[in-house]
């Protein structure tokens, strides 16, 4: 499958970008769509509408940065407690955005993956997110996940019982346990950890979100609401990841 035209080392330069300094895996929380929205005096579901013109953006942009993953934080697990007519409109542009996108997701040889707990989703997404699944595994150019219902804590726990399960029949020596043992029963086995991690809306918490995972993530905040996240912002993003000094608990040599 063709993948989408990646920038060029002039075209990265040219934006004070090198491929070598470009993060591996970006992780996204997409925050502010209802503000945005209440701001301009418009219902909360608009600033939703708007915010997936966002993720088309950034998700093209992504894969001609040449990433290897972007994984996009769509619906926690602590959303379920908005009003149902949010909660509907949500399932319902989520569905609709995962089969308008598919002949996007072909041309641009991408992989599509969906991480967290399907309770509570509706057949329709479940149907249409297999599908693009399905049609998009043997694609070789960046990974495109969506977290949707997810919850970093669910996600440990869920882990743990996998773990445990694995002891109590036998397969697995308590004692033996291993830090990769922990990370192959989360959702995101075989995927790698984010490198960095963007914020919008200006909030400084994690909100749960790939908590396991982040623990090495260098953070970046904006203040911009997601409906207004653009190129410009992702380039601000990768220049100041590239300029961090990134030691992992060790020294600088």
């Amino acid at each position: 499958m063709s993948l989408v035209a990646q920038y060029s080392n002039d075209a990265l330069q040219a934006e004070g970008l090198m491929r070598d300094k470009l993060p591996r895996h970006v992780a996204v929380i997409m925050d502010g769509n209802g503000r945005w929205a209440q701001q301009r005096g418009l219902p909360r579901i608009e600033g939703h509408r708007r915010g997936v013109k966002s993720v088309r953006v950034i998700v093209e942009e992504c894969a001609r940065l040449g990433l290897g993953q972007l994984t996009l934080y769509c619906l926690s697990s602590e959303n379920w407690k908005r009003p149902p007519n949010e909660l509907n409109f949500l399932m319902s542009l989520l569905e609709q955005y995962v089969i308008e996108e598919r002949s996007e997701i072909m041309r641009q040889g991408l992989t599509f993956a969906m991480i967290g707990r399907r309770d509570g989703l509706s057949p329709g997404v479940l149907r249409e997110v297999q599908k693009t699944i399905d049609c998009s595994r043997e694609n070789r150019g960046m990974q495109l996940c969506l977290a949707v219902n997810y919850g970093g804590r669910a996600e440990i726990a869920d882990a743990v019982r996998a773990l445990a399960a694995d002891v109590a029949a036998g397969r697995l020596n308590p004692a033996a346990i291993t830090e990769d043992d922990i990370s192959s029963r989360l959702y995101t086995a075989g995927m790698p950890d984010p490198d960095l991690l963007i914020r919008t809306a200006g909030e400084m918490r994690v909100s749960n979100f790939l908590l396991w995972q982040i623990s090495y993530a260098e953070i970046w905040v904006t203040d911009k609401c997601w409906p207004e996240f653009r190129r410009p912002d992702l380039v601000a993003a990768l220049r100041d990841y590239a300029s961090r000094d990134r030691r992992f608990g060790g020294l600088k040599g």
